[in-house]
């Protein structure tokens, strides 16, 4: 008990979390979840491109009370699979939600395995639209035009589009009691390169970004689309990564 306290101490001192409970990590290779914080968790799998090679794709698990929330699914039904069993089975939590952060396959690829299991899925009614004319198979079941705020146990999850970057429907995904932030592509890591252009709206990012920052000021946990999680400057980085396009 003596050396447990201690640990306890020591973890207080350094300003870690402690994992919630029967949250463990997972690590395979095709599927990694790695704790953010005691009840956000940073999903990671892999989609193989043309452009760029084989790229490790992020997304979110927020887990509060009995209740999970995923943001953005692995990049195929397998994946997506693994996922849900995962919370599921091993955590026990019940998937309430899925929330789609743009169009792409990397956000989405999967999302056949939770309409399988009965899992509704929502995102920026554009996002619909967009998918649909690239024929993307399986589509996002609800749609928002602006604001979406879904609850999570007691807490609440505010799903925001604010303008045009990465893509013209990307959102982000914030947490207030929390104050975490799942980006998606819409925000890069630190010294990432501007990546995937095909569909961005280069001029407009930096202020997209500006507006995220605007709204949510104490954000301290930022997840991007691809690479390792940070604080807000990954927000400021991306800004200026952007700034110049105008």
């Amino acid at each position: 008990m003596k050396f447990f306290l201690i640990f306890l101490f020591l973890i207080a001192l350094s300003g870690c979390s402690v994992p919630a409970p029967g949250l463990q990590p997972l690590e395979s290779k095709s599927l990694k979840i790695e704790a953010l914080t005691e009840g956000v968790s940073v999903h990671i799998s892999y989609l193989d491109t043309e452009q760029f090679g084989f790229v490790a794709c992020n997304g979110m698990v927020y887990v509060r009370g009995e209740e999970a929330i995923v943001f953005d699914t692995p990049t195929d039904n397998a994946g997506s699979e693994k996922l849900i069993r995962w919370i599921e089975k091993r955590w026990k939590k019940r998937i309430k939600a899925v929330v789609i952060n743009h169009f792409h396959e990397d956000c989405l690829g999967g999302l056949a395995a939770f309409h399988a299991h009965g899992i509704p899925s929502y995102s920026n009614r554009l996002t619909i639209e967009l998918a649909r004319a690239t024929g993307e198979p399986v589509l996002p079941q609800n749609g928002f035009d602006e604001t979406l705020t879904l609850t999570c146990g007691d807490r609440s999850v505010i799903n925001r589009f604010f303008g045009a970057g990465h893509t013209l429907d990307n959102i982000v995904s914030y947490l207030p009691a929390e104050k975490a932030l799942f980006g998606g592509c819409l925000v890069k890591a630190m010294n990432a390169n501007k990546g995937n252009l095909a569909d961005a709206d280069t001029a407009r990012w930096s202020a997209t970004i500006e507006q995220v920052q605007s709204a949510f000021p104490n954000v301290k946990h930022v997840i991007p689309g691809h690479g390792a999680a940070g604080g807000p400057e990954l927000l400021d980085f991306t800004a200026r990564l952007f700034r110049l396009e105008k």
